[in-house]
């Protein structure tokens, strides 16, 4: 295998292609699906070329464009899919042709190897040789298969297909063999054999890597994760150890690395995993190929520009990123007494409120943290003529409730993948209140002129320049 191709879908786009591909006629019928693409040159766990589509659009093909279909196949015009290609040149996208198979029969046929390098060839001639085709046959059993044309005589399989939404779904060779390791043996007795599977092939990134950080890398191995990658460009400190797990007195008199510190700990496990460790912003343009490399995110930064950064990328990649935070508020008096006390985990995706209409960033904060990161002595100059948001005392901080909220979110990621609290079990947002002993699930609108959550224009869009259109 010379590269890695995969798909993710937005779950409203496969219900889309359910409803208009699987009728109980049994005829096979085809749509096609605009996507927007992730290039990663070296995908930094196999080293390999890296492709992501990722779907942007459903575009149908008008019925009288139908020659003829039965239970075994379907031909049409090609009009719709010249104007499909149209479109996918002029928005930098690609398109796939996604077809039924209502018999159930779950790979391409003989008719399809036929067909498709003729479309191919269309396809090159109209948007350029280096123009790719995807192909993807939905089955009555609902399997989902695909493949990468790259020119009329080669093509690559889809290495695996992810659904987003309310659920997380994964298609790819093998599913539902499980994973044999017997470290993971009492956990399949509860949940199955295939989460364990799922979870092994995934690559997970961990932004910040301190108190709810550090409790997440620690837990996504014993889960089952093996290809974890580390963002944090702190060293440990003093104040650290109450609450960073696997951080030791030498490492902050050494003031070690973050993310040496953790990723020692989890290659200590010994339990095969694959530990990628970056001392960085998560906005460092260095961060990128490896953040696109992900399919789920866990967001523990405490920085508002991070989050801002993060908060668009789950929806222009399509990728799941789950943003924690811990909130103590604390009296004046001696002892102090807990006034507030707020655990909140947030879901990232389509679909889902941002955290700018939620207002956990405040674009101010992220404003000053660029400006403090970039420009440091135009920072202490603003901040001295009171221009900008100094720094205050430090937050409480305290491990058992670090340690809960990154088990809230990790909770959160196995419910979308497994499904344990049921259809409705999926939660956007989160947020314990210790101090009253409740959990809490606020329902907040998109603004409706947010730029992120509030319309689809940039769902699934992927490699733009400038990078998340940000300027």
């Amino acid at each position: 295998m010379n590269s890695f191709v995969s798909l993710t879908l937005q779950e409203r786009h496969l219900q889309e292609l359910k409803n208009r591909l699987l009728h109980q006629d049994g005829r096979e019928r085809a749509a096609y699906l605009l996507c927007g693409e992730a290039f990663i040159p070296s995908d930094p766990w196999s080293n390999l070329p890296r492709r992501k589509y990722l779907s942007f659009d459903v575009l149908s093909i008008p019925d009288a464009e139908i020659v003829s279909c039965s239970s075994e196949y379907i031909t049409w015009k090609t009009d719709s899919f010249v104007q499909a290609l149209n479109l996918a040149q002029a928005n930098r996208m690609t398109v796939a042709l996604v077809h039924s198979h209502p018999g159930g029969f779950a790979t391409f046929s003989d008719q399809d190897d036929i067909n498709e390098p003729d479309l191919v060839q269309l396809a090159q001639n109209r948007n350029g040789e280096t123009t790719r085709l995807l192909s993807l046959v939905l089955t009555s059993e609902k399997n989902l298969i695909g493949r990468c044309w790259i020119n009329p005589r080669e093509y690559e399989s889809l290495d695996f297909i992810c659904c987003v939404g309310n659920r997380i779904q994964l298609y790819y060779p093998g599913r539902g063999k499980g994973v044999s390791f017997s470290v993971f043996h009492r956990q399949s007795l509860a949940f199955g054999k295939a989460l364990t599977q799922d979870l092994s092939i995934l690559r997970v990134g961990v932004v910040g890597c301190g108190g709810t950080g550090s409790a997440v890398a620690m837990l996504l191995p014993k889960l089952g994760v093996r290809q974890i990658a580390l963002f944090d460009k702190d060293v440990v400190e003093e104040s650290n150890l109450n609450r960073l797990h696997g951080a030791t007195w030498v490492d902050a008199q050494e003031q070690r690395l973050k993310v040496e510190v953790v990723g020692r700990s989890l290659t200590m496990l010994g339990i095969g995993v694959e530990v990628k460790s970056y001392q960085a912003w998560i906005g460092d343009p260095v961060c990128r190929d490896v953040l696109k490399s992900c399919d789920v995110v866990f967001s523990c930064t405490d920085d508002h520009a991070g989050r801002l950064l993060l908060n668009r990328f789950a929806y222009y990649y399509l990728t799941p990123v789950f943003d924690m935070g811990l909130a103590i508020e604390v009296s004046s008096s001696e002892p102090p007494k807990i006034q507030a006390l707020d655990g909140r985990v947030t879901t990232l995706l389509p679909g889902c409120t941002c955290l700018l209409c939620r207002e956990v960033i405040n674009p101010v904060i992220a404003r000053d943290e660029t400006l403090k990161r970039d420009q440091p002595d135009e920072y202490e100059r603003r901040k001295a003529e009171a221009y900008v948001f100094g720094e205050g005392n430090p937050s409480p901080a305290v491990v058992l409730f670090t340690t809960d909220v990154a088990i809230m979110a990790l909770e959160e990621m196995v419910h979308r993948f497994q499904g344990f609290r049921g259809e409705e079990g999926a939660m956007p947002q989160k947020v314990r209140k210790y101090h009253l002993q409740t959990d809490r699930q606020p329902g907040v609108r998109a603004n409706e002129y947010c730029p992120v959550c509030s319309t689809n224009g940039s769902w699934g869009r992927g490699d733009v320049e400038p990078f998340l259109d940000q300027v």
